[in-house]
């Protein structure tokens, strides 16, 4: 068996498409233009990246893009003075405070200072709390890019076993509330799961975001199971011609033996990666049609 790749580069762009079709019309017929703010503080290169492939994608689909690049230095109440102004200004929908953070900030402090309507992260201890109990929340990015990709070669997701190999607040506990939202039977597995590999070949779905490189092999994936990859780790890959050290890009899945299993898989990269992104933008159009009281972009949303 050669599992089907499941391409999360042309998913996303097919959700940008939506996105963009769904700001037009918001446009031309309610004059209203989402906005999405995003805060980058100190000098990470990796953040410095996402951030710019943030804005340019967000203009792209017609939304205003604002950004602010604070110094390293920054201190706590200054931001929480930028974040303040950012939940007061009608013109901004969405607000993401780039992570990591430097140390001498309260991550947890600095995200549940924004309004829980704007989180597009889906990281305030509301939205949290909302995912949790079943109600209309904003959903973390990533979970939900997995949960339409599962969706879209699924249909009905409805009475499968799914286990997600990984506890994170990030990845893990958001994608087992939504697994389970949509009648998944859930088990949330980990690093110190008991006899772990045999417990991940009795699902259905396997979502591993475990963080570490390649560690779900082929001989732990029930023949014919759907394989969620969300792991993006960089581990060494030899020499280049001239003796500088050379890297490749893995998942936590073992790409080459579990693609053999499998029934379908997503690669890294190239899989869940692009679809954070654009499910940014989604949640950022999401979050413009919930304050201004209109239905908000089917498919789009958990």
């Amino acid at each position: 068996m050669t599992a089907t790749r499941i391409d999360g580069k042309a998913f996303a762009a097919s959700v940008r498409e939506k996105v963009t079709a769904h700001v037009a019309t918001l446009k031309a017929d309610h004059g209203l233009i989402p906005g999405l703010a995003v805060v980058l503080v100190g000098e990470d290169p990796a953040s410095q990246v996402y951030v710019r492939s943030k804005g340019k994608l967000t203009q792209e689909v017609g939304m205003k893009s604002v950004e602010h690049k604070l110094g390293a230095e920054t201190q706590e109440a200054d931001l929480l003075s930028l974040i303040d102004a950012l939940n007061s200004d009608e013109t901004i929908h969405g607000i993401l405070v780039q992570l990591p953070l430097p140390k001498h900030l309260n991550e947890d402090l600095v995200i549940n200072a924004i309004d829980p309507t704007k989180d597009v992260d889906g990281f305030h201890i509301s939205n949290v709390g909302l995912l949790g109990t079943g109600q209309k929340s904003m959903v973390p990015c990533t979970p939900l890019g997995c949960l339409m990709m599962l969706r879209d070669h699924h249909g009905s997701l409805s009475g499968m076993n799914a286990v997600v190999v990984g506890r994170s607040n990030i990845v893990g506990k958001p994608m087992a509330q939504l697994l389970l939202g949509d009648s998944c039977t859930v088990t949330i597995a980990h690093s110190r799961t008991k006899e772990l590999s045999d417990v991940v070949r009795r699902a259905d779905i396997v979502v591993a975001a475990v963080g570490r490189p390649e560690m779900v092999g082929g001989d732990w994936i029930k023949p014919g199971a759907t394989v969620i990859d969300v792991g993006i780790n960089r581990i060494d890959a030899g020499v280049k011609e001239d003796g500088s050290p050379k890297t490749r890009l893995v998942g936590d899945v073992d790409f080459a033996s579990a693609s053999e299993v499998a029934g379908a898989i997503t690669p890294v990269p190239g899989g869940v990666g692009p679809m954070t992104i654009a499910c940014l933008l989604a949640n950022t159009l999401t979050a413009c049609c919930r304050v201004n009281g209109l239905p908000e972009p089917e498919g789009l949303t958990a």
